[in-house]
């Protein structure tokens, strides 16, 4: 069977698998946290942070770790990645206590990061540079689509199996994707990495700064003691600024502020940030208006939101294919427009929604995010030199983590100054606010010149003149 599929294919399986364990892995345990609680006697707040120390291990070490795929390879950081990701899996599925599981999710939180921080990096030397919009689609696909379908898989699972199940799956799948890696993924050139060292003041810094960003939100998002968030905010500036002035002197930085010099890439990053918000906006705040206002039940739930990944699947590889004809800035802002349609209408839900008025107005969400993401990831690995990837990967995970934050604090701040019955309308109404700035700035994009279009030599005198400045 391996004969007849080309070595192309059995690559890009290898790392659509990887991650979508790891995107999976963010959204599948939330359905379970009620019955984590109950079995470890924890408060809901403390339960929380199974699902919260891997999102935030994620954010803290992205960019370290794309960095360290510039210098020794993404496919030898994607493997011991997903080899770390599948032991702690088992991990996870084992653990007895609270103290044990958490710990398992940060280790589990590592492995993600390390394979998260290499897939595009990885799609861009699988793919030829004329086809790399069909690669960029499945990354779309599989991210937009792990993060909407989690709720649904979970409740499947738990209606069969325990929850430890929800990472034991992961150990089959895992090994699948570290033999398939190891043989048929290609090497990537390291011409600098034995030039290179890894910034490990940097490195820390880093993870300080994202991870004080984060925690900060958070804070605020759950009314925490002010103090505490004061405390928190002073440190982030201190620790940030001392962050970002470091990352100016460094020839090749791991937060890659030179690319950010890059137009058609700095807008790229703004709009992936600000619809990541809208989507994470709505997805929140859909489950809950559907349990507590609709009154659906958890498994009803479940299946009225699997329209939207369902849409994201077909359009995804369309856009691809679309951004060998049309600018990605055009396709980008149309995408966002359309997903901003798709918010309005679901604002405007009748007070007694059947489950098709439901069901078409997520496929209609579903269909413009697919539009949207895969040209605008395309762009983004693109508009980076080869050798800086790892760094574009980076950026474009730390993102998307930025916005998931920026739009899950958002949520919680609507729940705590409206109604059960007001929230969601208020959700969505945000959300497209966030879904039209996306839209502008991606179409601010169709004056620049397309990266994968031949155009790598103006994006190369970019950045060398950005460092001969510094």
């Amino acid at each position: 069977m391996i004969r007849f599929i080309p070595r192309r294919y059995w690559a890009v399986i290898a790392v659509a698998l990887a991650l979508t364990m790891s995107v999976l892995d963010g959204t599948i345990v939330n359905v379970a946290l009620p019955t984590l609680s109950r079995e470890f006697g924890t408060s809901p707040s403390s339960t929380i942070w199974i699902v919260n120390a891997y999102q935030l291990t994620i954010t803290m070490s992205l960019l370290s770790f794309s960095a360290l795929g510039d210098i020794y390879g993404y496919k030898r950081i994607f493997l011991i990645g997903t080899t770390i990701f599948c032991s702690t899996s088992l991990f996870c599925a084992l653990s007895s206590s609270f103290a044990m599981l958490t710990v398992a999710r940060i280790l589990q939180g590592i492995g993600a990061s390390a394979i998260m921080s290499v897939t595009t990096a990885l799609l861009r030397i699988i793919y030829p540079p004329q086809y790399i919009g069909r690669g960029m689609s499945i990354n779309a696909m599989v991210v937009a689509v792990s993060i909407a379908a989690g709720p649904s898989l979970a409740g499947a699972i738990l209606s069969v199996a325990s929850w430890n199940w929800l990472f034991a799956i992961n150990v089959p799948l895992g090994i699948c994707a570290i033999i398939t890696g190891y043989f048929l993924l290609p090497q990537n050139p390291c011409k600098d990495g034995p030039k290179r060292k890894f910034d490990k003041i940097g490195g820390i810094s880093n993870a300080l700064t994202f991870g004080l960003l984060i925690y900060s939100l958070e804070g605020i998002a759950h009314h925490e003691n002010w103090r505490m968030i004061a405390l928190q905010v002073l440190l982030l500036l201190v620790i940030g600024t001392f962050f970002i002035r470091r990352q100016l002197r460094q020839e090749v930085p791991i937060l890659p502020l030179d690319l950010m010099r890059i137009p058609i890439f700095a807008l790229s990053v703004l709009s992936s940030i600000t619809s990541f918000t809208a989507q994470l906006l709505a997805m929140v705040s859909l489950p809950f208006y559907l349990q507590n206002v609709a009154g659906r039940n958890e498994v009803e739930t479940g299946l009225l939101l699997t329209p939207w990944p369902v849409a994201t699947i077909l359009t995804a590889p369309v856009a691809g294919r679309l951004i060998e004809k049309y600018h990605p800035g055009l396709l980008g802002g149309i995408g966002m427009v359309v997903y901003a349609t798709g918010l309005l209408l679901l604002a405007l839900l009748p007070g007694q929604p059947t489950n098709m008025d439901i069901a078409w107005r997520l496929m209609l969400c579903g269909m413009g995010f697919g539009l949207f993401q895969t040209p605008n990831n395309s762009t983004m690995i693109s508009a980076a030199p080869r050798s800086r990837s790892g760094g574009a990967n980076g950026m474009q995970g730390t993102a998307r983590l930025l916005g998931q934050t920026l739009g899950t604090t958002f949520v919680a701040l609507i729940f705590s100054v409206t109604s059960a019955t007001d929230s969601m309308p208020v959700c969505m109404y945000v959300a497209i606010g966030f879904a039209l700035v996306a839209a502008i700035v991606s179409c601010l994009r169709i004056s620049q010149p397309v990266p994968m279009r031949g155009r790598s030599r103006k994006i190369r005198f970019l950045i060398g003149s950005h460092r001969s400045s510094l």
